[in-house]
């Protein structure tokens, strides 16, 4: 079968996916170009157009390759399979098999990987692991930590039947059941925001600044725009109907659309081109009518709180954003009552989220005049209160259509593509759509926050801990965006899970000439956790002490009480993550031992352990979720879902909830998810809330609509429910109910609605940070064992063994996926990734963990039930991440003597402190 695809002049013939193909492209385009924009197989990803990320990777001859790389031209008469393929029976076991294990999470990666091991599997049937990770190293993945990938295509290879876990009525939550959206993801059907669009929308393209500040002015836009066939707008900010402000917070809504008069960070949005995608890709930065004149910047954080030092914002004079502040007892008197004090500065860079989809969008004007915005996203409802204040106009004017989410780890929180395409939309009265490149990508998101830490602790002989102070500086950028969360999240959390009593902790968010610093997995707990794990293995240390035994002495329980004078009376299981632990421990710690007493000097192996708390949703403010489901009269039932999932599983957990509480199979339901015209706000996708607080919101959905069920057939609340059709089948016992759903709905749409809603219990802290922050907290620890070449400074990580107090696993098999990725991207931080701007805006220069870099992993689920949480359960998202990389740091002073304060650990750093730690400088 012969598919004709108009695209340009010249015509292309090849074999896709079996087929013989021609289309109609240029020579210069690339493989991917011809596939996803003249066959619309929008299943091959593009993550980079470079070759560092893999996800666009097919079949070329049965051999991978990356489409972004292969010029059209060199295809022609050539088999070009993708993901989309067919009658491939190897590419659907992997697609099984990929469901069954979970290894799909965002799925922007995926197609890649299944083609990938579609090519391992052909060349080698029988491959070990390390075959399968060599042959998989090409695709980079942010989510999955690569683990349940390779054990997929190592089940493939050795013939394991794929083992589906299946949801019976009632008992869906504990099982591992597949992604209710996994099958698009493994098909490459999902659809993110560069996947599918208008074919008449324009196309937008931002002009950014190349200087970390600089003063800027316009030639004539008009008749640049006239010499330009093509382009049909350009944008800045006198174009903003509204405000020319978005942000967070409605007090620091201080980042513009488009910058006045003035940049103050490197990659900083002046204009926007809007026009046909030839004309607007034609456009080059260096012809476009603006003058730069460079101001010098303020870049780190001394210099922007130094003396005399200017106002990045005429509103903070003097650089701080916000500050945070927590007092417990006297830490003075903490600190005499202790027989040893520990203290040390420490610091951390900027890291890049580096979700493998870039941001992309489009949007319209409708015909009712709304701005509706199709984007990933993971906030949807402050999307469209951001919008509606750039447009000027209400909010119900505004509709957000979250796309598929390829990744967001917290960079997607903020607004990005959605008001550049808002305003493209509004002034052109035409559909608009944008594409970030991974450059941009990088270049203008925002990032993990820098910081520079002092902390001090002291404790007894015994090794109980008598107090605790820190002093946190975090970088937040050019402008605020999440730097008030982190600002007073730490406080609360920089002690670590352990009593102490007497405590003061003191941070301050700090503007600079950086990029902004945002949302990114843990609102700056991780970087905190750095700090306090090393002054606890100083401490256990300088007592002689087990570092194992000194954790466990202090960890907080039941019973106990924070430091912010919270008593914690349910749901505080780090002492049986700890217990859980004790074996792997000990068990490392003797290899550890026997390998250096026995092998070369060079490579010498060393164990570290951390343990870790965080606290379920804001901080302190009202975070509410709201649900709905309902049953039409047809017997269609549909749960309305707010809570955006971005690859962590929740639309699978959250469904599990309302399944089991209402009594009727996951097959039965259909979902909306995340459409801010057609469900309920359920809050944004961050702080590890969605599974606690819109899994209580779902439950409590799913229990109003079942009551109103009993009711309405006048049965016991054990009765079993079951739909057929447009009857609705009530059995209590030997009573049988037949509820007509037709006639029950009358002339509504729904026979039955459901609604839930919940918000956490916390209370505002005081001026020393006492109340009720969190309602509650996600425990852990972690075990982290290493190599490091003595010679070179090198670091290995060989085995990371991980505990997590998860109150209930609705779906043990998506936690366990949660945890793998936490602890991928905590190797990162510990070890590789530190984002320069200009000079780091790439996934080649800036590196993350391949499948190569992954250690062996072994995962331990704690259920210390949550009496607030849905069926116990709570958050795990962010507490997955914290522990590593403070555990990675132990081990490898375990193995070197060397305490290194500064992440990441590069070898040249570790290197240079391992030479000057032999030679007694340190």
């Amino acid at each position: 079968m012969n598919v004709v695809v108009p695209v340009a002049s010249t015509r292309i013939t090849l074999r896709v996916n079996g087929a013989s193909t021609t289309v109609d492209g240029s020579c210069a385009a690339t493989l991917a170009d011809l596939l996803r924009d003249g066959c619309g197989l929008t299943g091959v990803k593009i993550g980079c157009e470079a070759g560092d990320c893999g996800a666009c990777t097919v079949l070329l001859d049965g051999e991978q390759v990356c489409a972004c790389l292969v010029p059209a031209g060199h295809t022609a008469g050539r088999a070009v399979t993708t993901v989309e393929a067919r009658d491939n029976p190897l590419l659907d076991q992997l697609r099984r098999a990929f469901l069954a294990h979970a290894a799909a999470q965002c799925g922007a990666c995926t197609p890649g990987m299944l083609m990938a091991a579609t090519d391992c599997l052909q060349k080698n049937p029988k491959p070990s692991h390390q075959e399968i990770a060599d042959a998989l190293g090409g695709v980079l993945c942010r989510c999955t930590g690569y683990v349940k990938i390779v054990e997929a295509v190592h089940a493939v290879a050795h013939g394991e039947q794929p083992r589906v876990a299946q949801a019976h009525i009632g008992m869906s939550v504990g099982r591992s059941i597949p992604r209710v959206d996994g099958w698009a993801k493994v098909s490459g059907t999902d659809l993110f925001g560069a996947d599918d669009a208008p074919r008449d929308c324009l196309w937008v393209r931002v002009i950014r600044s190349r200087h970390e500040r600089a003063a800027f002015s316009f030639g004539d836009l008009a008749s640049w725009r006239a010499a330009h066939p093509g382009i049909e707008a350009v944008l800045t900010q006198a174009d903003i109907p509204g405000e020319n402000r978005f942000g967070i917070f409605a007090s620091t809504r201080d980042q513009p659309v488009f910058a006045e008069g003035e940049t103050r960070f490197r990659g900083e949005a002046v204009a926007a081109v809007v026009g046909t995608r030839a004309a607007v890709e034609a456009v080059r930065d260096v012809d476009f009518p603006v003058t730069w004149i460079p101001l010098e910047p303020l870049r780190a954080i001394d210099r922007a709180v130094a003396e005399n030092a200017r106002a990045i914002h005429a509103t903070h004079p003097d650089n701080v954003l916000t500050r945070g502040y927590l007092n417990r007892g006297d830490v003075t008197v903490g600190h005499s009552q202790g027989s040893v004090t520990a203290e040390g500065e420490f610091e951390t860079a900027f890291v890049e989220h580096a979700y493998i989809e870039p941001e992309a969008g489009w949007a319209r004007l409708n015909t009712n005049g709304v701005m509706e915005i199709h984007a990933c996203t993971q906030a949807p409802a402050m999307d469209r209160e951001s919008v509606a204040i750039i447009l000027g106009v209400p909010e119900e004017r505004v509709r957000i259509v979250p796309t598929a989410c390829g990744g967001g780890f917290g960079g997607k929180l903020d607004v990005s593509v959605q008001p550049l395409l808002a305003v493209a939309a509004w002034v052109t009265k035409k559909p608009a759509r944008m594409i970030y490149t991974r450059t941009e990508s990088m270049a203008s998101t925002t990032k993990r926050h820098p910081s520079h830490i002092r902390a001090r602790a002291s404790a007894m002989k015994d090794g109980r801990l008598t107090a605790f102070e820190m002093r946190a500086d975090f970088n937040t950028g050019a402008y605020a965006s999440w730097g008030p969360t982190v600002a007073n999240r730490v406080p609360v959390h920089a002690t670590g899970p352990y009593k102490i009593p007497h405590v003061r902790n003191r941070t301050r968010a700090i503007y600079t000439n950086d990029t902004p610093a945002g949302a990114f997995r843990g609102f700056g707990v991780p970087q905190a956790a750095i700090a306090g794990e090393t002054l606890m293995d100083d401490l256990a240390e300088r007592i002689g002490m087990d570092r194992w035994d000194f954790r466990r002495l202090n960890a907080i329980g039941h019973g106990d009480v924070t430091p912010t004078g919270q008593t914690l009376h349910a749901s505080a299981g780090l002492p049986q993550c700890l217990d859980a632990l004790k074996i792997d421990w000990e068990q490392a710690m003797w290899e550890a031992q026997m390998h250096n007493a026995t092998r070369a000097e060079r490579y010498r192996r060393g164990v570290g352990v951390a343990c870790m708390w965080y606290g379920c949703g804001n901080t302190s403010l009202s975070n509410p979720s709201k649900m709905r489901i309902t049953l039409d009269r047809d017997g269609k039932l549909v749960f309305w879902n707010g809570a955006v999932d971005i690859g962590q599983g929740s639309s699978t957990v959250l469904l599990q909830i309302a399944s089991d509480e209402l009594g009727l199979p996951v097959e039965d339901f259909e979902f909306v998810i995340g459409d801010t015209a057609l469900t309920p706000d359920a809050g944004k996708t961050s702080a590890s809330r969605q599974t606690f607080v819109s899994g209580k919101a779902a439950m409590l959905a799913a229990r109003d609509i079942r009551r109103k069920i009993i009711r309405q057939a006048n049965v016991g609340t054990r009765a079993r429910l079951s739909l057929r059709g447009a009857e609705l089948h009530v059995q209590d016992g030997d009573a049988r109910r037949v509820i007509d759903l037709r006639v029950l709905a009358g002339a509504e749409e729904f026979a039955l609605v459901g609604e839930g809603v919940y918000d956490p219990p916390t209370t505002m802290l005081d001026e020393n940070g006492q109340g009720v922050p969190y309602a509650t907290y996600g425990f852990g620890a972690q075990i982290a064992e290493v190599e490091v070449d003595m010679r070179l400074g090198g670091v290995k990580v060989l085995h990371v063994a991980a505990a997590h107090d998860v109150g209930r696993a609705i779906n043990p098999q998506l936690v366990e996926g949660q945890i793998h990725g936490g602890i991928a991207q905590g190797l990162g931080l510990a070890l590789m990734e530190e984002f320069i701007p200009g000079r780091t805006e790439n996934l080649h220069d800036y590196l993350i963990p391949t499948v190569g870099d992954m250690p062996r992993v072994t995962v331990r689920l704690i259920e210390d039930r949550e009496p607030e949480g849905p069926f116990g359960a709570k958050g795990v998202g962010e507490p997955a991440l914290i522990a590593t990389a403070p555990a990675i740091l132990g081990a490898i002073r375990h193995a070197t003597g060397v305490t290194m304060r500064r992440v990441p650990v590069l070898p040249h750093r570790l290197w240079e402190a391992m030479r000057f730690h032999r030679v007694g400088h340190v």
